[in-house]
């Protein structure tokens, strides 16, 4: 008997779909659909599986243009993966039937295990003991699936997919899976992996994370959990991904009445919160407190370097905006470094400062300032030795020149790419286009002065 590796499990060549199905509406046929096409519904960044994929029912003939399989016995060719949506109750049926094919390993997309309480929780233990007898590894039950982007692999019943990048998302709620992944499409946010935990009877949290580490697209881990049932496992795993990836971690079940609800959804158990976040600072995770600022850190920690030394300058056109972005600073420990009497006169010397600019961080360059302004401060400060990253905030004036002042953002970081910059381009609907113009050249914008501070303070490893 070989034990497979999880990696060779996420790197199928072939896989089959047992219970895929006729039925529009049904699991069996989105998944299936979705290693077709690339996605249920097209959004742009779909692209079908390029290996074999074999549909198993043993009533239809033909779905979605593919010839269908009894059993997946009857398949002349390797498989080595198997997707898994028939009754819990013949689960187990079915995997056996997978190991005897030589099945490398199993997503079970089905539902009706741990989740239900003790009969499932025997029928789940039962499913692990076949896929140990049969050396094969399982994902699941009650999952979403995976997604992996950059390989044009996506198998799940998830609503579409994401532009690929290089965030790993392990999550333990499939639904919250397929919601990211529509936020993230309309929001041009990218993944290099999406992996849905499900029950964990055998793959979890912990499991994924490792996997997450060695992945060669992944620079950034985020995971979302309900419960955990070994904390030293997955001390162990954050520790050692840490070594060399940012991990950002967003606990749910922290309330006591939350505890019955986590039980319910995926058969954990919850914990203390307080415990939980204590290990996981002490192994190197970040701990967010919500989905959006899981997103907003890992998108600064993947896209800037880490900041060498804790010494920040916030440059801005509004003077309110500065001093809250000061504030949120010092909530988070970024130090504000004070300016030296040679950066002023050097500020001075470029002959674009207006004459009531505030010299100090935060460095007000007043509201009527032009990019030009913006430039020559930029580049004096980022030129300076002891300033190790720059929180850049815009406002909105009539005269603002937002594509400009993206534009010279994006050139100094090109210039100094050892140095984060974070900016927060405030307003709406006549900034978006620089904002879109500064992600789509890896510099992450925030909307709001305490996310872009606690940005940096991810950066600075504060969190």
């Amino acid at each position: 008997m070989t034990e497979y590796s999880l990696d060779e499990v996420l790197s199928p060549s072939s896989i089959a779909v047992i219970g895929a199905s006729r039925d529009p509406a049904s699991v069996g046929q989105g998944v299936l659909k979705s290693l077709v096409n690339g996605c249920f519904k097209e959004s742009g960044f779909c692209r079908p599986f390029k290996g074999k994929v074999y549909p198993v029912n043993p009533k239809a003939d033909e779905i979605l243009g593919l010839k269908c399989f009894a059993s997946i016995k009857d398949i002349s060719g390797q498989v080595d993966l198997a997707i898994v949506c028939v009754p819990a109750s013949v689960v187990s049926v079915v995997a056996c039937e997978c190991g005897e094919k030589g099945v490398k390993g199993i997503i079970v997309l089905s539902a009706g295990f741990a989740e239900l309480g003790e009969e499932g929780k025997k029928r789940q233990d039962e499913l692990v003991g076949v896929c140990n007898e049969k050396g094969m590894t399982l994902i699941g039950p009650n999952c979403l699936g995976f997604l992996r982007p950059p390989a044009a692999l996506n198998a799940s019943f998830a609503l579409s997919a994401p532009a690929a990048g290089s965030v790993a998302f392990i999550t333990q709620s499939g639904a919250l899976a397929d919601s990211v992944i529509d936020w993230a499409i309309k929001e041009r946010y990218a993944f290099s992996a999406i992996l849905s935990a499900g029950n964990a009877a055998e793959t979890g949290v912990a499991e994924f994370v490792e996997w997450a580490a060695q992945d060669p697209f992944t620079k950034v881990i985020t995971a979302y959990v309900e419960g955990v049932e070994d904390g030293r496992k997955l001390m162990r795993a954050v520790r050692n991904a840490t070594q060399t990836k940012p991990v950002v971690i967003l606990k749910a079940g922290r309330a006591a009445s939350d505890l019955a609800a986590v039980a319910s959804h995926t058969g954990s158990m919850a914990g203390s919160y307080a415990v939980f976040e204590a290990a996981m600072k002490q192994s190197g995770a970040v701990c967010a407190d919500s989905v959006e600022e899981m997103f907003d850190l890992a998108k600064a920690l993947a896209e800037q370097p880490a900041l060498k030394e804790n010494a920040v300058v916030i440059v801005t056109n509004g003077g309110g905006a500065g001093v809250l972005c000061a504030d949120y600073c010092a909530q988070y420990g970024v130090n504000l470094v004070a300016l030296k009497p040679e950066t002023i006169a050097r500020l001075d010397a470029t002959g674009k400062m207006h004459s009531a600019y505030s010299r100090r961080n935060p460095l007000d360059l007043v509201g009527d300032a032009l990019a030009e302004r913006y430039k020559a401060a930029v580049e004096v400060l980022l030129d300076e030795s002891y300033v190790h990253g720059l929180i850049v905030v815009q406002t909105l004036q009539t005269m603002t020149q937002s594509m400009d002042d993206a534009s010279l953002l994006i050139a100094a970081r090109k210039r100094h790419p050892e140095k984060p910059i974070v900016s927060v381009f405030m307003g709406g609907k006549f900034s978006a286009e620089a904002i879109n113009h500064l992600e789509a050249n890896n510099i992450p914008d925030f909307n709001d002065p305490k996310k872009a501070a606690k940005a940096m303070a991810a950066l600075a490893g504060l969190l």
